[in-house]
């Protein structure tokens, strides 16, 4: 299938690794250009890498999201040396595990600050021209504890679920532009963070990273954890020219997982 956006251009944050890194690469497979943000330059090498191989223009762009002031800088930056963003695709890092409770203000201030905050900024700040051009696309990946709370990731839950109401808000104002506003959700994705969750977990309780993997797999219906290839391939079906009539919608890319309708 033609998805209809080879020539566009995208942006993809936090995407040196894991999800991020795979949505870009599916998007450059489907010839979109694409601009991709990391922490460091450095950490970026292997996506632009993996993107410019499908002959496409690809932008490293260092931006710690911390830093969300600088989202209409970014916006910018990418507008200049690529053209205006067709695509936005919100990714961000994850705070670390923690119960809800008894955590410092300042602590939820920075993750908020980090997770929340630049992927409003930079929505905002791609948002009028994809209005002048009558056609957009945002999709923000959260996590499956934004709809089933994990145990032990309380500021992860609680932020990321935010993101759910902002979009679907969102999604009512844009839609008459031609624009999209959707959630990707992943499930259980064999990432390095799953595999630092995973360790966590079984420092805490006693075990080993083997156990949990296999405690963790036998709660998934699938009975694996996803490829990082398979939640890219979603993502980019979900930004593209045939999937215009989805706005509004949280996707779960899950193997099942998720055990709400």
């Amino acid at each position: 299938m033609d998805l209809g956006i080879a020539g566009k251009v995208a942006i993809v944050t936090a995407a040196g690794s894991g999800l991020g890194q795979a949505i870009a690469r599916a998007l450059a497979a489907e010839g979109v250009h694409v601009a991709v943000t990391g922490r460091a330059l450095a950490r970026l090498d292997d996506t632009v890498r993996a993107c410019a191989a499908s002959g496409v223009r690809v932008l490293p762009v260092e931006w710690d999201l911390r830093e969300h002031a600088r989202s209409a800088d970014v916006a910018a930056q990418v507008a200049a040396e690529l053209g205006p963003a067709d695509i936005l695709v919100n990714n961000t890092g994850g705070p670390p595990a923690s119960p809800a409770a008894g955590q410092p203000a300042k602590l939820w201030e920075e993750q908020y600050a980090a997770m929340v905050l630049p992927v409003i900024g930079l929505t905002d700040a791609v948002l009028g021209g994809m209005r002048e051009r009558g056609w957009g696309r945002i999709l923000t990946s959260t996590s499956s504890g934004a709809i089933a709370p994990i145990p032990n990731l309380g500021i992860s839950n609680t932020l990321r679920a935010s993101l759910h109401g902002w979009s679907k808000t969102l999604s009512k104002e844009v839609a008459a532009a031609g624009i999209t506003s959707n959630v990707i959700v992943p499930g259980r994705v064999a990432t390095a963070r799953t595999a630092a969750l995973d360790e966590a977990r079984a420092g805490r309780e006693g075990v080993s990273v083997e156990e949990v993997e296999r405690a963790s797999r036998a709660t998934i219906p699938a009975g694996r954890y996803g490829d990082p290839e398979e939640y890219g391939t979603v993502a980019a079906f979900l930004v593209s020219a045939r999937a215009g009539y989805i706005n509004g919608s949280v996707i779960r890319v899950d193997g099942g997982l998720i055990p709400s309708i």
